[in-house]
């Protein structure tokens, strides 16, 4: 049961940062940790975000725990690259691994969870 609310937090939540990217870009960018004035990056960033998401919960529904863990296994270098992005780009050491590489770190403990169940 954990592994699967785990999973369906994460996909939430990424879905609601995606959506915040869409709608509140500049705020959402400064939450990142890289401040930018809108821009279709950061567009891009919300469609990105939006269907990892919605493609996360459908293979949990759809295809299973094993499906859903190969792909928390892979989308977990999207935050591992945020990490490196905000660093490289003059953010702070703290959002960079507070909340990028940590974000990694549990989409990696979602999959193992996931591969457990």
């Amino acid at each position: 049961m954990l592994a699967y609310g785990l999973a369906i937090a994460l996909d939430l939540f990424i879905i609601f940062i995606g959506a915040r990217f869409l709608l509140q870009p500049e705020t959402a960018a400064a939450g990142y940790g890289v401040p930018s004035p809108r821009g279709a990056y950061l567009s891009v960033k919300g469609v990105r975000d939006l269907t990892y998401g919605v493609l996360g919960l459908c293979l949990l529904f759809f295809a299973g725990t094993t499906a859903a863990a190969w792909f928390m296994l892979v989308v977990a270098i999207a935050p591992f690259g945020d990490t490196v992005i905000v660093l490289r780009n003059g953010g702070t050491r703290a959002t960079a691994f507070g909340i990028h590489f940590a974000t990694a770190i549990v989409v990696l403990i979602s999959a193992a969870l996931l591969f457990a169940a």
